[in-house]
């Protein structure tokens, strides 16, 4: 099996995690993907791979010989889907890209257009991967789970090529912040990884956002519209008001490159209760604590407008900005850089707009800055992935586990 005929038989399986869950993985349907690559590793040759019981695979291919006493290198990718679009009876078909408009789905007008993504115009002349208007793809990561499996396919098929020990995981639930919980670091048994789940292939990325979750639950009071003067509270404009307060120009659509925002991403309302879910990033700690303070702040003056206890705010961090656990380890930036060049492509070291498994296990003290994958417009219907990229990407991993330190 091809690179491109594993990942599109990896997007068949439906992976989409699940935020509201509770179990570990969040979603039965991410195992039976897990459990099938450990049956790929062991075809490949990983006779060690396996199956935790938190839905993490782990394999490991030793090294060449001569090569034992190389540090440990490690490739980490996920497989679930985020929640933000259907993942599930996913129709992938590949065009080749000319310029201009991808039409993706006809009957439905959906229509991937050149001045809305202006990103098409580096993909002319080159084949892509894209949905059929109603699904993502899951390129992210399904495309970096394929670029791994092939690099170690790559490499028992061509045993001359000399390498140390190497470990491999893909993990769960990376989409939902939880990719990292229970990660087993002395099986996984690495010195150093990568994450292969970025996005325009040549991004190298050891800088995330720091991240946090925000709950704000409304408690209305609601009465018949006839009699409620000076007595319904209700909910639905009382969480209107909340967003109202927000900073406008501070919102995703609104930002860019170190730029932090919030982003209301989930509202339900009616007159007797609502709930508002948001996602805050900053790349700076000290602005992200701030973010934090204002949305308390935020609170405690609706609270005073409406009554005490009429919102609640629950902040749970999700992750924190690699930068500072990565920077003792810049050789490792040097290398995917090096790796990048000699396999033609121009690399750029880029801050992530979000946040991988690397950014929680940078923390626990395995250093692992990201890769990109080659894909494009993750988590929504107009995600594609190149082809020559995802090709270009096994070229650059082979370089960089088999390379000398």
């Amino acid at each position: 099996m091809n690179m491109i005929d594993r990942f599109l038989h990896y997007v068949s399986f439906h992976t989409t995690s699940d935020e509201q869950s509770e179990t570990a993985p969040s979603t039965q349907r991410q195992l039976v993907l897990a459990q099938a690559l450990v049956e790929e590793l062991k075809g490949l040759g990983l006779s060690d791979a396996m199956l935790d019981p938190y839905g993490r695979v782990y394999a490991h291919l030793p090294a060449t010989p001569g090569m034992e006493d190389k540090p440990v290198y490690g490739l980490i990718a996920h497989m679930d889907t985020a929640p933000d679009a259907s993942g599930e009876n996913i129709h992938p078909r590949t065009v080749y890209y000319e310029g201009g408009d991808v039409v993706l789905n006809e009957a439905l007008g959906v229509v991937m257009t050149r001045k809305d993504f202006p990103n098409l115009a580096q993909y002319e002349g080159k084949h892509l991967i894209v949905t059929d208007g109603t699904t993502l793809l899951g390129a992210d990561d399904k495309a970096g789970v394929a670029e791994i499996v092939s690099t170690m396919e790559y490499l028992v098929q061509h045993p001359e090529v000399a390498h140390g020990p190497l470990a491999v995981a893909f993990t769960p639930d990376e989409e939902i912040g939880c990719g990292a919980d229970h990660f087993d670091y002395a099986r996984f048994g690495a010195d150093y990884a990568f994450t292969v789940d970025g996005g325009t292939l040549g991004e190298v990325e050891y800088e995330n956002f720091n991240a946090a979750n925000a709950g704000v639950k409304i408690h209305g009071r609601n009465i018949h519209p006839g009699s409620a003067k000076n007595i319904m509270k209700n909910a639905v404009l009382m969480a209107a008001h909340f967003i109202s307060l927000l900073p406008a120009a501070e919102t995703p659509a609104h930002t860019e490159g170190y730029e932090g925002f919030y982003h209301v991403n989930y509202c339900k309302a009616v007159e007797e209760e609502g709930y508002l879910n948001l996602i805050i990033r900053d790349h700076d700690r000290t602005k992200f604590e701030a973010r934090k303070a204002f949305l308390q702040e935020t609170v405690d003056y609706l609270n005073r407008v409406y009554g005490a206890g009429t919102f609640e705010l629950i902040l749970k961090d999700s992750y924190y900005n690699m930068r500072e656990k990565v920077e003792p380890h810049m050789h490792l930036i040097d290398r995917a850089l090096q790796c990048f060049e000699m396999c033609g492509v121009t690399p750029r070291v880029v801050p992530i707009r979000g946040g991988t498994d690397g950014a929680r296990l940078s923390w626990e003290g395995l250093p692992c800055p990201n890769l990109s994958t080659g894909g494009e417009n993750f988590h929504g219907v107009y995600e594609f992935v190149c082809v020559e990229s995802m090709e270009k990407m096994l070229e650059v991993l082979v370089h960089l586990v088999s390379a000398g330190e």
